[in-house]
């Protein structure tokens, strides 16, 4: 007869009983329930999840148990994934530079929506199949402010180039349509206001009737501060709509990966040592769940717990935070507060890292993966 599993509440409970020695992530199911119904009660369009944020099987399973039935998937192997988990959800291709045999794939996993920024890449979905029933969105860029860092440097084209590739997409007899992407953890919804109106304004110009308008992803998770307020993002969108397109607005569809995944995770990173002038060392950091930090900054969301579970409280001090491995970049990129107290052996809690970590870990110096614990219920 087998023993039960043991079922871990919160992430005190499973620290203070396994005392792990690397790093883990805790997954919160309830927590990332909550944030896609809050997505599918509050967007006025279909809600297809970014797969390139997290890719796990755990995600995306709970994402489906949701009520998620549409995923914006980067890849191939994204495609394979998410449809052996759903032959039947929506499949939206916005990469927007894609190879004749990714295309291939794509097509035979019945990707049903494309975004495109360049004629030569319209021309090869041409001839990748049939034009009829396929959406293909003209993505647009802009030079708005608001976001940690812009999309629009590497994918988009400014309006006047839309106008020609909207044209050329209606003639070509796909199913027109329109994308655009903030820029990730926009912090301002004035920045989709602005994109609206401009992706309106190209449609007129273009004399083209768009079917979709996808508003792309951007969304802030909860890194700083308080929590975005998504329902000021929503409400936004809805007036910028009706405004911009008037009776007969295109359905609208949109695509959040980093504030639908990054708060139904924790990361436990213990301390491997506490030198005398004041530098730290854990055992993860920016070659592992950490990764992203080094681009977008580090989160103010930090709890410190000894070894016993008890919360370390003493008076805050900047550190010099380091990761475990050999390489000298290994280091949070500015100085992070942490207990005066803090000390060898306890574990330094990062909230809202689901988005990212798992996604871009790697194993240099043979570190970087982290255990996956399921929290059943608590916090």
């Amino acid at each position: 007869m087998s023993r039960p599993r043991p079922h871990w509440s919160d992430p005190a409970h499973y620290l203070r009983s396994r005392h792990p020695d690397t790093p883990v992530l805790f997954f919160r199911p309830h927590v990332l329930h909550d944030t896609a119904r809050a997505f599918l009660a509050g967007f006025d369009g279909l809600v297809t999840y970014a797969v390139k944020a997290n890719d796990t099987v755990e995600v995306l399973d709970n994402l489906i148990a949701a009520g998620i039935t549409g995923f914006d998937v980067a890849s191939p192997h994204e495609m394979r994934l998410v449809r052996r988990l759903s032959p039947t959800a929506a499949l939206h291709y916005n990469n927007p530079v894609r190879s004749p045999a990714e295309l291939a794939v794509a097509r035979a996993a019945g990707v049903v929506s494309y975004s495109i920024d360049d004629c030569a890449e319209l021309d090869k979905l041409l001839a990748s199949g049939p034009a009829k029933g396929i959406e293909v969105a003209v993505r647009l860029k802009l030079p708005v402010a608001g976001a940690a860092y812009d999309f629009g440097a590497k994918f988009g084209v400014l309006p006047d180039h839309a106008v020609n590739l909207l044209r050329r997409v209606a003639a070509f007899g796909f199913v027109p349509a329109m994308t655009f992407h903030v820029g990730t953890q926009c912090a301002d919804p004035q920045a989709w206001n602005s994109y609206i109106h401009a992706a309106a304004d190209v449609a007129a110009r273009a004399g083209v009737t768009l079917a979709r308008l996808n508003v792309g992803g951007g969304f802030a998770s909860h890194r700083t501060g308080a929590a975005p307020d998504l329902a000021s993002v929503f409400a936004t969108i809805r007036a910028a709509v009706a405004a911009a397109f008037g009776p007969n607005p295109p359905a609208l569809v949109c695509e959040p990966g980093r504030a639908m995944v990054a708060d139904a995770y924790t990361l436990a990173a213990r301390v491997k040592a506490v030198r005398t002038g004041g530098a730290v060392f854990l055992n993860d950091g920016i070659y592992g769940s950490l990764a992203e930090l080094a681009q977008i900054g580090v989160t103010d969301r930090i709890t410190v717990l000894a070894a016993d579970g008890a919360q370390r409280r003493g008076p805050r001090r900047p550190c010099v935070v380091f990761g475990p491995t050999c390489d000298s970049l290994d280091r949070l990129p500015t100085e992070i507060p942490l207990p005066s107290d803090l000390a060898e052996g306890d574990y330094v809690l990062f909230d809202g890292v689901g988005a990212y970590s798992t996604a871009m870990a790697t194993r240099f110096n043979g570190y970087g993966q982290a255990a996956l614990i399921t929290l059943q219920n608590g916090p």
